[in-house]
């Protein structure tokens, strides 16, 4: 069966590419230009929450997300893990708030991406330096302090065993303990099903349901004694919980 349908899989990521690499061109130049000025990003993020979700759509891929209570007011920090590269699309389909991604610095030499990660929109991390990676955590805070929310994949890149997780790094956590702001944990159900990363000819992908659920925020008060490793843990658990009740371990 999984030779059969094969070929669709493959002309539907071809779709979904073109798509995605048309839009990109063609907006090319308006999102230099909103980028340009951080005065314009309010509006350049509006944008790209219309463009990804509009994106999703016209690939056949449908959002449900499942709220296990109302999200707070900011700013806080997302805590998602990581399965495709779907879930930077789907998490602008997702959070109406405003935004930032911290994400590596390896980003900024893809072409056409790149204008929409700016360096001034977002957040970008050179793992391989101290400097850059202390940097960049003195911006997460200053964003933290202007009242904006901060994205955090924990994992740090995603994982080939997904929808297996790996273990979690501090960054997330220290942020939100730093700032005394609440952690909103994620979970990505299926991306990785939707589109699965890897070789494009041979893993899986296609249309559907994009399953999300956006669990209770997890507030920093509360490890006070437990410490960070124990807030670590806990929202560890809470992400991979429906995803062993789904796909066991």
């Amino acid at each position: 069966m999984y030779y059969i349908f094969q070929p669709f899989r493959i002309l539907w990521k071809l779709w979904l590419m073109a798509w995605f690499v048309n839009t990109m061109i063609i907006g090319y130049p308006f999102m230099s230009w909103l980028l340009s000025s951080p005065k314009r990003y309010y509006l350049a993020f509006k944008i790209i929450r219309f463009w990804s979700t509009s994106l999703m759509f016209l690939s056949g891929i449908i959002v449900h997300v499942k709220k296990e209570e109302k999200v707070p007011k900011g700013p806080f920090v997302i805590c998602p893990n990581h399965t495709s590269y779907l879930d930077i699309l789907t998490m602008f389909t997702v959070f109406k708030q405003y935004f930032l991604f911290m994400g590596k610095v390896e980003i900024m030499t893809w072409p056409l991406f790149n204008v929409f990660f700016s360096k001034g929109m977002n957040i970008s991390v050179d793992r391989a330096s101290r400097l850059g990676s202390h940097e960049a955590y003195e911006r997460a805070k200053e964003e933290i302090d202007k009242g904006h929310n901060v994205v955090i994949f924990p994992e740090g890149t995603i994982p080939h065993e997904a929808p297996k997780m790996k273990p979690f790094k501090n960054g997330a956590f220290k942020l939100a303990m730093d700032k005394n702001v609440p952690i909103i944990p994620v979970t990505f159900v299926n991306n990785w099903k939707r589109l699965q990363v890897g070789p494009a000819l041979k893993n899986s992908g296609g249309p559907g349901l994009s399953r999300v659920i956006i669990h209770k925020p997890v507030y920093p008060a509360d490890y006070a004694e437990k410490g960070l490793d124990a807030m670590k843990k806990d929202i560890f658990d809470a992400i991979q919980k429906p995803l062993i009740e789904r796909y066991g371990n």
